[in-house]
Order: C-alpha cells, then sequence, then structure tokens
C-alpha cells in the first residue's frame, strides 16, 4: 500500500489500482485518494465470456479484494479492455504480438471499455461502465514500425490514448477519460453519491 504525497488534501476512499494514469486522472478533478492498494486477482478470461461480462466481473473482483484487506473502507477500483469485434486485445509479450495488434486495429472502428467499481464503507456496491468507440486511421507499416519502436505500447494493453498513437485516432464516440483509465465523469457522481465531495 502506498501514501499519495502525505495525505494533503486526501478524499475519503482508497484507489484500489496501481495504475499511474487512474491516480492522474483522479489529482486532475481533485479526488486524491488517501491510500493506494492494487488489487491481486487472476484476470484470466473464462470460456464464453463476452467484453462486458469480463470487464465488468474484474472490476467488481478487484474492488471486493481490496475491500477484504481494507474493511470500513470506501473503495475505489476500475479495469479497462480494448475490443475488436468480440476479441479481447491482452497486453502484447513483444514486439511481434503488439505489431498484430496495431495491424488488427488499422483502419477500424474499435472499443475501448472501462468499468468502475465502488464499495462504500457500508457495503454498498455500485458499478458504471462506459463504452467509448475509437475509429482509426489506416496505418502505414512504417507507422506501426515507428509506433512499436516507441515501447509506448509496453506494459498496456492496446495502447496509451494520451501518447503518439494519438495522431492516429480519427474519431472519439464517448468518454476521453475512459478510454485512459478513468471515466471522471461517473466516477465523481459515484464518489458524490456516497457523500465524497
Amino acid at each position: 500500500m502506498t501514501k499519495p504525497n502525505d495525505n494533503i488534501g486526501a478524499k475519503d476512499f482508497i484507489l484500489a489500482s496501481g495504475s499511474p494514469q487512474r491516480r492522474r486522472l483522479l489529482e486532475q478533478i481533485g479526488y486524491l485518494p488517501k491510500d493506494i492498494h492494487p488489487a491481486d486477482i487472476n484476470e484470466q478470461v473464462q470460456e464464453g465470456e463476452t467484453p462486458l461480462r469480463y470487464i465488468r466481473r474484474i472490476a467488481r473482483a478487484k474492488a471486493e479484494a481490496v475491500a477484504a484487506l481494507c474493511p470500513n473502507e470506501n473503495i475505489l477500483s476500475a479495469d479497462t479492455v480494448i475490443v475488436a469485434g468480440q476479441k479481447i486485445i491482452q497486453k502484447s509479450a513483444d514486439s511481434e504480438a503488439q505489431t498484430k495488434v496495431m495491424r488488427l486495429l488499422s483502419g477500424r472502428t474499435h472499443r475501448v471499455i472501462t468499468s468502475v467499481c465502488l464499495i462504500a464503507k457500508n457495503g454498498k456496491i455500485s458499478q458504471r461502465t462506459v463504452t467509448t468507440k475509437i475509429a482509426m486511421k489506416h496505418l502505414t507499416e512504417q507507422e506501426i514500425e515507428n509506433y512499436i519502436a516507441s515501447g509506448e505500447w509496453v506494459g498496456v494493453a492496446g495502447y496509451k490514448i494520451e501518447g503518439i498513437l494519438a495522431g492516429f485516432v480519427k474519431k472519439i464516440i464517448g468518454s476521453y477519460t475512459g478510454v485512459i483509465g478513468l471515466p471522471l465523469y461517473e466516477t465523481k457522481n459515484m464518489l458524490n453519491g456516497i457523500g465524497i465531495n
């Protein structure tokens, strides 16, 4: 567990994610968590599981895992997945795998789904799931090669929208912050709903 900046101005909730992007997004709207406690769960896709069911299950499982370790606390978790058709894009193990991902996304519209789960101190669970459509330009082999060489994709599933790849996005329909990893409008409303303002 890590404590952000001596908890100055922190809000009464624990973030069940180690994502620096999620923390930065929360800070952006003045909602710094009082603690960060990444969840350690099995994130394997179950047989026959749709992307929507998968992402909702994982986000809730993360919140529940941290709630079990930190009783009587407000727990906020989130998980994000990129989906092409019904195929869930996982983190690439190497540049060859990421090249295949970029070719798959090139010239097509795909979805980015983020599910946010909040477990309140009283045990009440709320969850919101946001789907955003991303229209990607047709990528040349040189553009793909340059993107792979940048290394921006390492450690993330698919890509980071706030990086080099933003120059290839023709249109976003939905939540930009949801694509980064946390839809701020929905998240703020959820926190407000349990009295965290």
